[in-house]
Order: C-alpha cells, then sequence, then structure tokens
C-alpha cells in the first residue's frame, strides 16, 4: 500500500517506524528539518520537508495513487485541512488526529462532510485505557476486543494467587474457569503456553476471557478487594479531563493537581464535580498538605516524563496500591518497570496500534480483515482481532486438526453475543470474532495463521 504520513512528532514517528516493517510505500512528511533529517537517518523510507497542506508538496508525496494519508500534526485544523486536501487530490483513505474535546464531539460530522475514513485522539483512548485499568485494579494492562465482550488482562502472578509451580493443566483441573493464559513474560523470554506450562512467581502473564470469567478468575486469586474509589491526578491535561469524565460515571472521586491557574479555571469549569488544586504536584511540601498520596490510585500525566517517573516511584513506595503513569520515551518505561511500576500509558503507541489495525484492515479488505491490535510485552507478541468470513479456509474444522504456525494461538472466540475460549474440539464459523495470540509474527488475513503446507494436520 502507498501510506502518506504528515507530522513526525511522536505518534507520526513511532507509526512510520511500526509501518516500515510492513513492507508499504511510505512517505513521511513534516515542515521541520531537523525531524526530517532524523526519520531519514533512521528509516528506510521517503522523507520531505515541506507542509502537508501545500498541494505541490502532496503531489510530489504521489498523493493522487496514495491508498492511505494519515495526518498527525499537532495541530486539529492542520490535520483536518490536509485530509482534505488530499481526498480531493485523489487519496483513497484518509485519517486524522483529533485531540480537542469540542472537535472530538462532532467526530461522525467531520466524517461526513470532510471524508475523513478513521478519526484519531490519543488522549481519549488513553483515558479509556487507564479507566480500564482502575477497573482492574490488580492487572497492568486492559484491553477489549469484540466491542467490548472480550478482555485481554495483564497481571504480574504473585506467590499468593496459588498459580505459581502447578501446570495450567493441574491447576484448571484444582480451579475450573472460563478464562484461558495466553502468553507469559519470564525475563527476556516470551511464551504463548499450553497445558504443561508451569507459572512462576514474577511472570508477567495474560489470560483473556469474558468480563464475568475475568472477575471471577480474579476472585479466586483473592484480588477482588482493591476496588478504588479516590483517584489523584498529576497534570490537567486532555487525558485528565477525558478521564474524569469517564470515571465518575461510575462513582469514583477525582481531585486534579495542576500549576497553570489558567488551565485550573478551565477544568473547574469542565468538571464542576471534582476537585481541583493549584500547586506543584511534585512539591513535597504540597503533597503533605494535601494528602496527595492518600489516595487509591494515583495516575501521573504531566507532559514531562521525568515528573511521570518521579512521582509513579514515589506513590509506589508510599503504598498507594494503583499507580499509573504516562511515559513517552522508552529508555524510562523500563526504568518504571523495574521500579515495580507496571502500569505504563503511551498514547503514541495506543494511537499507532490503532492505525496499524486499519491499515491491516485495508490491506485484507477481501478476506477476515484486522478489526482490532494489540502488541503487548513490548511488541513481542500480537493479539490481533479478526471476523472470519465465507471466504476463510478453514471454516468448521475443528482446531484440533488445523496446523497452526507455531507461536499461534486462538484465544477466544466471539459467537451472537458469547465468548467461547476454544478447545480442540472448537471450529470457527462465518462471523465469529476471532482473538488470535501471534508470537513474532505479522498476520493480516485470518488465514495466515496456517501453516503452508495445508489446513488438516
Amino acid at each position: 500500500m502507498k501510506i502518506i504520513i504528515i507530522g513526525s512528532g511522536k505518534v507520526g514517528f513511532t507509526l512510520a517506524k511500526q509501518l516500515s516493517g510492513e513492507n508499504h510505500d511510505l512517505v513521511l512528511i513534516d515542515h521541520r528539518a531537523e525531524a526530517m533529517q532524523v526519520a531519514d537517518n533512521t528509516l528506510d523510507i521517503l522523507c520531505l520537508e515541506g507542509s502537508g497542506a501545500s498541494i505541490q508538496i502532496l503531489l510530489e508525496a504521489g498523493v493522487r495513487s496514495a491508498d492511505l494519508v494519515i495526518s498527525v500534526t499537532g495541530s486539529d485544523e492542520l490535520n483536518i485541512v490536509c485530509c482534505l486536501i488530499a481526498k480531493k487530490l485523489g487519496a483513497r483513505h484518509t485519517v486524522a488526529r483529533i485531540r480537542s474535546p469540542e472537535y472530538f464531539r462532532e467526530a461522525n460530522l467531520l466524517k461526513r462532510e470532510v471524508g475523513l475514513n478513521m478519526i484519531i485522539n490519543p488522549e481519549y483512548a488513553a483515558a479509556q485505557e487507564i479507566s480500564r485499568l482502575l477497573r482492574v485494579p490488580s492487572a497492568f494492562s486492559v484491553e477489549t476486543f469484540a466491542r467490548g465482550l472480550v478482555e485481554l488482562i495483564g497481571f504480574p502472578i504473585l506467590e499468593s494467587d496459588g498459580l505459581a509451580g502447578l501446570s495450567l493443566f493441574e491447576y484448571n483441573k484444582r480451579r475450573s474457569n472460563g478464562v484461558l493464559m495466553c502468553a507469559v513474560i519470564r525475563g527476556s523470554e516470551v511464551y504463548v503456553p499450553n497445558g504443561r506450562f508451569v507459572p512462576q512467581v514474577g511472570d508477567k502473564a495474560y489470560v483473556i476471557g469474558s468480563q464475568r470469567e475475568i472477575a471471577r478468575f480474579f476472585h479466586t486469586l483473592g484480588r477482588d478487594g482493591n476496588r478504588i474509589r479516590a483517584i489523584t491526578v498529576l497534570g490537567g491535561s486532555k487525558i485528565a479531563t477525558y478521564l474524569t469524565w469517564a470515571v465518575e460515571k461510575v462513582g469514583m472521586k477525582v481531585r486534579i493537581v495542576e500549576q497553570d491557574p489558567v488551565k485550573c479555571l478551565s477544568l473547574s469549569e469542565k468538571l464542576p464535580d471534582s476537585m481541583i488544586l493549584q500547586g506543584d504536584g511534585t512539591d513535597s511540601a504540597v503533597i503533605d498538605a494535601e494528602g496527595l498520596l492518600d489516595t487509591d490510585a494515583f495516575i501521573a500525566l504531566t507532559n514531562r516524563d521525568e515528573e511521570n517517573l518521579l512521582m509513579a516511584m514515589t506513590a509506589q513506595r508510599h503504598g498507594v496500591k494503583k499507580v499509573i503513569a504516562k511515559m513517552s520515551r522508552p529508555n524510562y518505561i523500563e526504568m518504571m518497570r523495574e521500579s515495580g511500576v507496571d502500569s505504563i500509558i503511551s498514547p503514541k503507541d495506543i494511537t499507532a496500534n490503532q492505525i496499524s489495525a486499519y491499515v491491516r484492515a485495508m490491506a485484507r479488505s477481501e478476506g477476515s480483515a484486522v478489526e482490532n491490535l494489540y502488541k503487548p510485552l513490548g511488541g513481542a507478541i500480537e493479539a490481533v482481532e479478526f471476523t472470519a468470513t465465507a471466504t476463510t479456509r478453514f471454516l468448521d474444522t475443528p482446531l484440533k486438526d488445523l496446523r497452526l504456525k507455531p507461536g499461534m494461538l486462538v484465544a477466544a472466540i466471539a459467537r451472537e453475543g458469547k465468548i467461547i475460549i476454544p478447545d480442540g474440539s472448537t471450529s470457527i464459523r462465518a462471523g465469529d470474532k476471532v482473538i488470535v495470540m501471534a508470537k513474532s509474527i505479522f498476520l493480516q488475513d485470518l488465514d495466515e495463521i496456517l501453516e503452508e503446507t495445508g489446513k488438516i494436520r
């Protein structure tokens, strides 16, 4: 596919890096010479210096034959204009980053009037991910598939869980449950476990199932007594606004600490039921005076990774039961995990995953296209959602009779509103939502889970 990306900021560069490994004809446009120099030295793609709203630059980039134009500059208005011009010049599909709550509320109108095929909002997506983490405090990652019917939960295995030291087959015999452990990281190794796999204390595991079965599973582990009621948010960002709107609906109380008095006034108007504190949330005097760490959850959302890192580690040491931090730099993310803070939010990665899923769906529009994509464990494994169609090669064939590629697992199936955790006798039908875990394999179509030699063992 021919793809033009406008804007080489955090999101644009991450997206270009991710898509450059997927055999696309990529062009990256940015008006900043320094950003283009970095991209040109790092990525094997065409880099053009100039404005993405320039007809001349877009024509030079090949917009008339472009399958997709993605505008992710720092300006909502510029992104809208770039996509409008690209569409008029012949681009088949356009995607725009829209961050403003005011514009985002009019997403359907923008799609219809401007011709946008997709609108992405990193701050809104990050807020939704944080709200899911607050609902499952024991987890460091909560992703949803099949329109929320299926959840993929990442959590650390503790000695008190009763999981460690038993094979999954033996554990399930003792405590039958409706979830599947579908991925585990131990040190630097990533596993797609089978029934013989033996979890160990310190492993980071992912389980998949319905929301009800996930809740029942954590109940059996004795981890359902940590409900979040009070939240302290450091930084009055757009994420904080979207998050507050989401969690207030379920009765959580939010306190936001922000230095900028103008932002505080705006937040007070948008969030009348929340407590807005003006001050430096990293100042020990403010922390002590306001009791910022006397809370169920502490969420660091400033624009400075260093502040988020420092305050997340401080909250962790103070004993706050749920600590979440926004991070952009990969080296800081590793430092966070080493300090014991596992719940890390990266808006640029969330956005890149959303767009990558859309790109893969376009590439396989005639088959079982990708509908959702998540890359846990630093991208070492993919969780991919497909919809099986009449063209899928192995419909109505028991999974035990399929020859799957190594590192591949059919983790869950959503059918007519019900969740199936498959076993060897399960078969896939047309219309099923199928969630596949794939270790180090790039998937664009459901048929690609099979070995080339054929489907039947």
